[in-house]
């Protein structure tokens, strides 16, 4: 199993008829994180013309945005659709304007209020996170190389390596892609490599 979220918090902006839009991103794992991130981005902006948001959580597939007094249809959706388009999920946005004195007009908000989505959602980073375990692999050096080797033509990265009498090495693979690696592990070693399993989790890919 697979989803797309954010990486980390982060923010940007955009400018447009001296009006200024602020786009803040953020992961979030429940409703709650959603609603206390919110809740930080209005009481740093309390000033603020509107407070738009929108987020979609995974678990329970919860979606919710509110337009904060723009016209219906022309801040909360826009900001919505831009995280649904981009098949992200566990994630929050709030784009707060400043209003400028030069009405946008209708379709203007939508542009806006989706172009500063998606910039916010881009200064976050979007990133895949699957179901995957972590090896351990143990190997003597005289197979060492040809282990490495292995490993590079299979895609997969080594995330740590100890050298002692023997050399260990720990590396991440996705779920449904394990029974297949650990059979053709078997077969490029003779039987020799007995991955064993030490971590199972969702991991960033």
């Amino acid at each position: 199993m697979e989803y797309r979220t954010v990486k980390k918090e982060d923010s940007d902006e955009y400018v447009i008829k001296h009006s200024r839009f602020i786009g803040y991103c953020c992961p979030v794992s429940s409703k709650e994180d959603a609603e206390a991130f919110i809740s930080s981005v209005k009481s740093n902006h309390w000033d603020a013309t509107h407070n738009v948001y929108a987020y979609i959580i995974r678990d329970g597939n919860i979606k919710r945005y509110s337009d904060d007094g723009e016209p219906q249809g022309t801040a909360g959706v826009p900001v919505l659709s831009v995280l649904e388009k981009e098949n992200v999920t566990d994630t929050c946005v709030v784009v707060t304007r400043y209003f400028g004195g030069v009405l946008l007009g209708g379709g203007g908000l939508v542009r806006s209020y989706s172009h500063t989505a998606k910039i916010a959602l881009d200064k976050s980073e979007i990133i895949t996170m699957a179901n995957a375990k972590e090896l351990r692999i143990v190997c003597d050096y005289t197979f060492y190389g040809k282990l490495e080797a292995f490993l590079r033509a299979e895609n997969i990265s080594v995330l740590a390596s100890d050298f002692a009498d023997n050399v260990t090495l720990t590396v991440r693979v996705k779920d449904d892609v394990y029974e297949k690696f650990t059979a053709k592990l078997t077969e490029m070693s003779n039987g020799k490599l007995f991955p064993e399993i030490i971590n199972e989790n969702f991991y960033e890919f």
